[in-house]
């Protein structure tokens, strides 16, 4: 059997970053399953060979098209897709880190649809997946721009 993302035979290691530009928040609109058309911090799958912090800054430049820096590891969290049948759609394990702004214009590629910078506020207003807006937070409180 081979080794897919959908489908998969074992989990696959993922990464994402909460981008901060000032008291903003880097967010991409996925272009592809799972969470289609969802608004969603910047990451993907990490690469052979690869270091977490190395697939979460190649991650964000494809996709975003900005250079930023790792901050600090953040939390890990599973997102586990289930088919009507019961089998595994989607298992990625994701590693999520707080990383800053260095340089670039914004600009949607890779695997998604859209890019941008949101205000903090305006970012936790959107209809994010439950583990996404608790990420942002976490690292939003970490840098003293939220309070729970």
């Amino acid at each position: 059997m081979l080794d897919t993302r959908k489908n998969p035979i074992r989990p696959i290691v993922g990464v994402g970053a909460v981008v901060f530009k000032d008291r903003e928040v880097l967010l991409i609109q996925r272009g592809k399953p799972p969470l289609i058309g969802s608004w969603s911090i910047p990451g993907g799958a990490q690469e052979l060979g690869e270091t977490l912090e190395e697939a979460v800054i190649r991650e964000i430049f494809e996709e975003t098209g900005i250079t930023a820096k790792v901050d600090s590891f953040l939390d890990v969290v599973d997102l586990i897709h289930h088919a009507k049948d019961g089998t595994v759609d989607y298992h990625y394990s994701l590693i999520d880190y707080s990383a800053s702004y260095i340089s670039g214009k914004v600009t949607a590629g890779d695997d998604a649809a859209e890019a941008r910078f949101f205000p903090l506020e305006e970012a936790l207003d959107l209809p994010l997946w439950g583990e996404t807006k608790r990420i942002i937070q976490k690292a939003a409180t970490l840098r003293g721009l939220y309070k729970e």
